[in-house]
């Protein structure tokens, strides 16, 4: 998940460009149509919990989820200018697309599924895990784009990730530094040799 991401560059991005003058920097992010991303957020958030109790919403939830990936896809085209982002892109575009060829849903690797417990994988070997993902089979095309790496101690957050996911976590890492963290030379040269109107 890009959560990742966006927690150790905030960290990184803190230590390395002091807590004060970092903050300050993260709080001037501008984005064009910034507003996408907390809301497509929210969508799915909304998705994945009403899905439990409205069967007709569970059934078309890979379609809806593809839109969310679609309108994603947008925002990051239009802020492709920005530092990570083709990189953020380049992650979403490589999930949307093995989603797309899979009937919307993320196909998950069985013996990679194993970090998450007993629990999980009885759910996923029996379908009966309503989310945007579903067990791989040999059905499944583009399998190597799914969630195929298995993620768990010493790493903080057990989970299941793909390729796609580990792009688009390196692009928004990169994102937040340089952000939050000023060139020291290249602030020097501008100091040194002002722009003048």
């Amino acid at each position: 998940m890009v959560y990742d991401g966006v927690l150790l560059g905030l960290i990184v991005g803190l230590f390395r460009g002091g807590w004060r003058q970092g903050l300050i920097r993260f709080s001037q992010i501008r984005l064009i149509a910034g507003w996408m991303f907390p809301v497509l957020l929210l969508v799915q958030f909304i998705i994945f919990y009403a899905q439990e109790k409205w069967a007709w919403l569970a059934s078309i939830n890979g379609y809806l989820f593809m839109g969310i990936y679609a309108v994603g896809l947008i925002f990051l085209w239009l802020n492709r200018h920005h530092k990570g982002f083709k990189l953020i892109l380049i992650g979403v575009l490589l999930n949307f697309v093995v989603m797309a060829v899979n009937g919307g849903r993320m196909p998950v690797s069985l013996s990679a599924s194993e970090v998450l417990g007993p629990y999980y994988t009885e759910m996923l070997k029996s379908g009966s895990v309503i989310s945007k993902h579903y067990m791989m089979d040999v059905g499944t095309r583009l399998s190597f784009l799914g969630d195929i790496i298995p993620l768990s101690k010493p790493y903080p957050r057990t989970q299941v990730i793909s390729i796609g996911d580990v792009i688009m976590n390196f692009g928004m890492f990169l994102f937040i530094q340089s952000v939050m963290v000023v060139n020291k030379k290249k602030t020097t040269q501008q100091e040194t040799h002002p722009r003048h109107a």
